[in-house]
């Protein structure tokens, strides 16, 4: 079987050499031998940076997608951590699909002042609620755990 040095493989996936050896040294990936200084790759490096592109490019973490992959490379998807992330990009499109609507009112309204024309004033209510909403299912990261001053 022919082995893909690193060169072959940035070549073939447009990802940087370095971005290749931090993905081997966090165990997404292995190379399978050195041709001098040269790590070389077995093919399926190819279809493994594949799935880490699509994952990275649907927000997972690199923790997430290594947890993806088992011992031995292949893919071990969890559905149900997919399913979670289709969802909060269900939610993403319809904050966005909201948020481009918003904009292009405001970009179209024929009110002579935006704070004249009452759906600008309902769109920023809505904002507002959806905001507020958004922000108040995080926690702050310095009140983890701690109780009212």
């Amino acid at each position: 079987m022919k082995r893909l040095d690193i060169g072959e493989v940035a070549a073939a996936t447009g990802i940087r050499p370095s971005a290749l050896r931090y993905y081997e040294e966090i165990g997404l990936i292995a190379s399978v031998s050195r041709h001098g200084l040269r790590r070389q790759f077995e093919p399926r490096v190819l279809l493994q940076l594949k799935l880490i592109a699509l994952g990275r490019m649907a927000g997972f973490s690199l923790d997430d997608i290594a947890g993806m992959f088992g011992s031995d490379g292949v893919p071990a998807l969890s559905r149900p951590l997919i399913r979670q992330k289709a969802d909060e990009i269900e939610q993403q499109i319809g904050e966005l699909t909201a948020l481009r609507d918003t904009l292009r009112h405001v970009a179209d309204c024929p009110a002579p002042s935006h704070l004249e024309c009452p759906t600008f004033r309902r769109l920023l209510d809505a904002a507002v609620r959806r905001e507020t909403a958004r922000t108040s299912r995080r926690v702050p990261a310095g009140s983890r755990g701690q109780g009212e001053a």
